[in-house]
């Protein structure tokens, strides 16, 4: 069976069904070819105003329903996530321009997160609480209705998936707002894997979009929490509206990730480490390495080995061709991170490899002589670039560490675990992996960042999901009614 067939979602919105969108429709490009692939629905504020209040209708009856069924849903949605992998897998490399071995991480993790999503379900939801009066005394999570998912381009399917499965099992609606450049792979493939899992309708609403369309979901009132994924700058205007109204926000936001590389590291597993941190998916993560902190003993032969490895990466259409890195999203990205890289060089940074493109293919970029106000060290690139500087002791490694407004992911790589850990304790920073690269994400792993990086850990693990998409009701009940004194 073929899951995406474009006669069931060619240019529509999936809101109670396959619908027509009033916002209208958008092209959905391949960025390595620039290709046409699909056409996907547009939502505008009132497709979004009538997709709230369904989702808020029938979100009830769903709370309502045991958790055995809530269960079985998310259950056969991971089975269907395995089944189709290659299906979805293929759209992931088409239209986010994935290698196939991140897409397969996108498809198993879809699964992953359903079926812990599944576990979700039973979870013990409440417990009982001291009363100084002769009561049973209660406190119970309970859904908060309808959940708001913004959700961004790089990993399109996990970074919407996160949110909208355990959503979903604790008894929510969820509507749903994906990248437009990445609405297939990222929102409609979502929508018909729960459409053939039996969600019952209007509980799950499927509504690409721009910034409109963003606003408008923030805003409508039956929305009581915002789960959003995105730079820290659209972050900020998310938490600030969803302040207006008196609702939450879940803010996964940007980062400029550190990787601490020790003078007893092993220079080879180092330079391993640092490329893939800095090159996986064209350096298009959240919390992809951008900052190389490397004791000086060993900084030269790091940043020759490592624009040694950048040099000999294949940059292509993986679609076509086994390669190491795919296309940057579109034009305007790769023109930030060329502005970026070319600032660097003017600015005195030395470029070891790479700060080159054709079309949508940024070569990988090493550069060395950097200093802590170089551009391409000092902000977020969200490209394919790795800025290397140099610290004596660990007391600078920390200092450097820690200038940044971010806190998303760090890595430490040592020889001496305790000496790795104990400097993990003097930088902020809401991951930490010792003796590896800064990307890394699991379903059953508590996910976020401090600072300018988010609102700490609302996403992974059952016990952030719980905290993310409940509410705590506190309930009393007595044997007799309290006679008061008037």
């Amino acid at each position: 069976m073929t899951l995406l067939d474009a006669g069931t979602w060619h240019g529509t919105l999936y809101s109670d069904g396959w619908v027509e969108a009033t916002g209208g429709t958008a092209a959905v490009r391949s960025p390595a070819t620039r290709d046409e692939i699909g056409v996907v629905g547009v939502a505008n504020a009132d497709d979004v105003a009538r997709a709230c209040a369904r989702a808020a209708e029938a979100q009830q009856a769903w709370a309502a329903a045991s958790y055995l069924e809530r269960a079985a849903v998310l259950r056969r949605a991971g089975q269907l996530w395995e089944r189709h992998a290659a299906e979805v897998g293929d759209w992931l490399v088409r239209e986010a321009g994935s290698i196939p071995p991140k897409a397969g991480v996108e498809t198993d993790t879809a699964a992953q997160e359903c079926y812990e999503a599944a576990a979700l379900a039973s979870r013990p939801l409440g417990e009982i609480i001291p009363s100084a009066q002769p009561r049973l005394s209660l406190v119970r999570r309970v859904p908060v209705g309808v959940v708001g998912v913004i959700a961004p381009f790089n990993f399109p399917l996990i970074l919407a998936i996160r949110s909208v499965a355990p959503a979903l099992a604790l008894g929510n609606a969820v509507v749903l707002k994906p990248d437009v450049r990445t609405a297939v792979s990222g929102g409609l493939t979502i929508a018909r894997i729960f459409e053939e899992a039996g969600l019952p309708e209007g509980l799950l609403h499927v509504l690409p979009g721009g910034v409109e369309t963003g606003e408008a979901l923030v805003a409508d009132p039956h929305v009581r929490v915002v789960s959003f994924t995105g730079s820290t700058a659209a972050g900020r205007r998310v938490g600030e509206a969803a302040a207006r109204h008196l609702k939450r926000a879940h803010l996964e936001l940007g980062g400029n990730s550190a990787l601490v590389v020790l003078d007893d590291a092993d220079l080879d597993l180092a330079v391993s480490a640092g490329a893939w941190g800095s090159f996986l998916h064209q350096g298009q993560i959240c919390m992809t390495t951008g900052r190389h902190l490397v004791h000086e003993r060993l900084a030269d032969r790091y940043v020759a080995a490592l624009a040694e490895k950048a040099d000999h990466l294949p940059v292509g259409d993986p679609a076509k061709e086994q390669v190491a890195l795919g296309p940057i999203i579109d034009e305007g990205q790769r023109d930030k991170i060329h502005t970026l890289v070319t600032a660097s060089v003017d600015a005195g940074a030395r470029l070891a490899a790479g700060g080159r493109y054709d079309g949508l293919f940024y070569r990988p970029t090493v550069l060395a002589d950097v200093t802590p106000t170089t551009p391409a060290y000092a902000q977020e690139v969200f490209g394919p670039v790795a800025p290397v500087i140099t610290f004596a002791d660990p007391d600078e490694a920390v200092a450097l560490a820690r200038d940044t407004e971010y806190g998303l992911s760090l890595g430490i790589l040592s020889r001496d675990v305790m000496k790795a850990m104990a400097l993990a304790d003097r930088i902020p920073s809401g991951i930490v992996h010792i003796n590896d690269q800064t990307v890394g994400d699991e379903a059953v792993a508590p996910f976020g960042g401090v600072a300018a990086s988010g609102t700490g850990s609302r996403f992974g693990g059952a016990a952030a999901n719980v905290e993310a998409f409940t509410e705590t009701r506190w309930i009393t009940v007595q044997g007799d009614v309290t006679r008061y004194p008037f």
